[in-house]
């Protein structure tokens, strides 16, 4: 039921949406050197690592890490860059990877190649069996602004009491953090 409700969400939002993903590929192609996407290698279910598309926000050649270990991530941010991620646009393309069944509409945010302790640490409380999401439950509880053990007793939680409701519900508080604009790093 879950990869069923990915699809339909996901094609009617690439739908829906097709407009807007335009326009930010015009303004990202318009306002900055280099490709309108970026690649990130990121770790899937089982660990297995897969490719997610975003919206490039950040310049050419910044290191791939986590923001927050960026000495300063704002002199890496491109012209529309803090507009991307304060919006959640630059996330837009990842509906692709749902699509393709990399990821989910809800699940742990998928960590980056090289977040070892987040990695080791969700690989032993057994979130590795799960999709990574698009939103998840440690995202509607504080998205960037939490550290990362708290995240994983977050994705634990989702682990214990994933449901079709559960999902409905942090997609709600997905819109609502979204509109507000709560919890996203710069």
């Amino acid at each position: 039921m879950k990869r069923i409700l990915d699809l339909l969400c996901s094609l009617l939002a690439l739908i829906v949406l097709a407009l807007p993903i335009l326009l930010v590929s015009i303004a990202v192609k318009l306002t900055s050197k280099g490709p309108v996407l970026y690649w990130s290698d990121r770790v899937g279910r089982h660990n297995k690592i897969f490719r997610m598309p975003k919206f490039r926000s950040m310049l050419v050649g910044t290191p791939a890490v986590a923001t927050h270990l960026l000495t300063n991530p704002s002199a890496f941010l491109t012209p529309i860059g803090s507009f991307l991620r304060k919006t959640s646009l630059d996330e837009l393309p990842q509906l692709w990877s749902i699509l393709k069944g990399d990821m989910s509409l809800v699940g742990p945010r998928p960590a980056l190649f090289n977040q070892y302790d987040l990695i080791s640490l969700r690989t032993e409380k057994g979130i590795d069996v799960l999709a990574p999401g698009l939103t998840g439950w440690a995202q509607v509880n504080g998205r960037d602004e939490i550290p990362i053990e708290q995240k994983v007793v977050f994705d634990t939680q989702y682990l214990a009491k994933q449901s079709l409701f559960f999902d409905i519900r942090i997609l709600w508080l997905t819109v609502l953090k979204v509109i507000h604009r709560d919890g996203v790093s710069h």
